[in-house]
This record gives C-alpha cells, structure tokens and sequence, in this order.
C-alpha cells in the first residue's frame, strides 16, 4: 500500500496516524438515461503530454489511437455493487495485507483499510498530514467505520486499488483505458488546449468540473457546488459525451507510469515513480475533487500522477473502455 496521488505518503506512515471517522452525503441525479452508456470516440493522432505542466507530462509528442468506447460516468456505486453481488469480489481495501508483502510494518499494524483524507483540525495542519490510513474504510465505508452508501449510489465508487478496477472491467467484457485513450477522451477532440473545455479555466466564472476552490487545504468555498465528490455527471459532457473526464475523482489506467513519457528500453516491467522504488506503479488522470491552484493542478488532459497499484484513496475511482471492433457487449 502507498499514497502516491499526493505527495507520495508511505503506507508505514498512513498506518501509524490510523484513526476512524466517515460520513455521507445526499444523493442527485445528474446524468438520467446515460448513467450505464459507453460513448464512441473516434480514434486519431493528437499531441499527448504538455510542457508547459508538470515535469512528467513531457515530452510532447504524437500519438495515434483507435476507435474505441468510454464509459459515459465513472464507475458508480451502485454499478461496482451489482459487480460484487454477482461475483462475491472483495476489494483489495477489505483485505488484511500480506505481511511477508511488508516486512518493515509490524504485523499487528497490518489491518484491511484505505487512505481516507481529512481536513485540518485546527491551526498547524499540513497537506501531507491531512491523509490518514482509516481502518476499515472501503468503496462501502468511503469515509471508514460509520460512513454507508446510503443516499450516494450515483457518486463514484472509490477506494479502488488498480485490482479491483481490473477486476471490474473484465467481469464486463471490458478493459481499462491506456493513458492515451483517457487523454485523447478527456481532450473531447478539442486541439492544443490546456483543459478540457478550452483555455480559461472558468469561462463565464462557471466551473466546469468538480474541483477544490479556494486555498488547499484550508479553505474551500465549493463554487462548484461540492465540497466532496459530487455524483456523477453533475457537470456538461464533453463533444464524445462523456462527464467528468477531469476532476471529481482520479481515474485508473492500464499504463505503466514512468517519470516521463520517454520511457527507456530498460522499463521496470511494473512502472518506476523515484518516490516510491520497486512498488508497481501506474498512471492515474483526470485530477480529483482535492486538485487546487495552489497544489495539484492536474485537472487538465495532459496531467498526470504515478499511484501504486495496491492502494486505492477515498478520491480515487476508475471508469472502463472497449475497442470498437469488440463483439463484447456495448452496454
């Protein structure tokens, strides 16, 4: 388990700060009939990556796609409930770890849980001590013991672990997207632009994605309407269709991350994040709910961050992909 969507948190450290805590919110719908679609993009060569970004979003370069279908929403809970239902799956954050897996954490420190974010308590808080490994949270307890599903079957499953979010995909008939379909997708075929919409980033003053406003982690004024993960497709869809490619919530991809997009011959077979050697990592996109001006600006296509496959986040989530010339069932 590590925490690499913000900061690179070990999980020896998310486990000796444990505490519990949760809550819910109310439910709303957003996206009526195309809750459970798959929407056709059609494939092409765009530039992947920025230099203007972050460091590991370049180089730029082109990439070629194929036609391919998305899914409309990220994966809800009440879509990953029916999955489990039918299989009896248990996500990787409902599990006690391997100990042999982490020999440098006690045993008895070894619980099933996930990393749940939390809000300063006061003066003297920092960004990386705000994320705290909860006993018992799950995709089914997102913000640990006491916390339900109840009234947030629309909201995206979270606490996902890359696993789970495999898992899911091929119980479908699906995959996962690779980094440059979720990229290509989120661009919604919209040319050289730094965000999904275009190049300001609240045109008219309206956001356009459910992200943090404010001063992070300290002040959030939820302009956009949730403080939280908000349901999904709250926001407009892009040209393809598809909601919430950037923000809400960070998304899974099937590619291996490596600092930069020029991957070298001798790739660990796993992915390599220097802040985390020898765990598995790869790529997350989209940003999430927590992603601010003055931390984390990763709610534009080109972004990217490393996060080890084993652990999932209460911001974390994952929609899927079929190719379009997959006999497999669109829906």
């Amino acid at each position: 388990m590590f925490l690499a969507a913000f900061g690179g948190l070990s999980a020896a450290a998310l486990v000796w700060s444990s505490s519990s805590g949760g809550g819910s919110s109310a439910d709303q719908v957003c996206t009526g009939d195309q809750l459970a679609a798959m929407v056709p993009v059609k494939g092409g060569t765009f530039i992947m990556g920025a230099e203007d970004g972050y460091a590991d979003e370049g180089p730029p370069h082109s990439v070629t796609v194929g036609d391919f279908r998305i899914s409309a929403t990220e994966v809800t809970n009440d879509q990953f409930a029916e999955f489990v239902e039918a299989t009896g799956y248990i996500t990787v954050a409902e599990r006690a770890p391997d100990p042999q897996q982490y020999p440098d954490i006690p045993p008895e420190q070894l619980k099933a849980g996930s990393a749940v974010f939390r809000l300063p308590s006061g003066e003297g808080g920092s960004i990386s001590g705000n994320w705290q490994f909860i006993e018992g949270a799950s995709w089914q307890h997102p913000g640990g013991p006491g916390s339900t599903l109840e009234g947030r079957g629309r909201y995206p499953a979270v606490h996902i672990a890359h696993a789970d979010a495999e898992a899911y995909a091929k119980w479908k008939g699906h995959r996962l997207p690779t980094e440059a379909e979720f990229e290509y997708a989120a661009r919604g075929a919209l040319k050289g632009k730094r965000y999904a919409w275009g190049d300001d980033f609240m045109p008219g003053g309206t956001p356009q994605a459910n992200t943090w406003q404010g001063f992070f982690p300290f002040q959030n004024s939820a302009e956009d309407g949730y403080a939280g993960t908000a349901p999904v497709g709250c926001f407009g869809a892009n040209p393809y269709g598809a909601y919430d490619m950037i923000g809400n919530v960070w998304e899974w991809t099937s590619t291996r991350y490596f600092p930069s997009h020029a991957v070298p011959d001798s790739a660990p077979a796993e992915g390599f994040d220097p802040r985390q050697p020898g765990l598995p990592v790869r790529v997350i996109k989209g940003g999430s709910y927590l992603c601010a001006p003055n931390f984390c600006m990763r709610y534009r296509p080109a972004a990217r961050h490393a996060q080890e496959t084993g652990l999932g986040t209460n911001h974390i989530g994952f929609r899927t992909v079929i190719d379009e010339t997959n006999p497999a069932d669109a829906s």
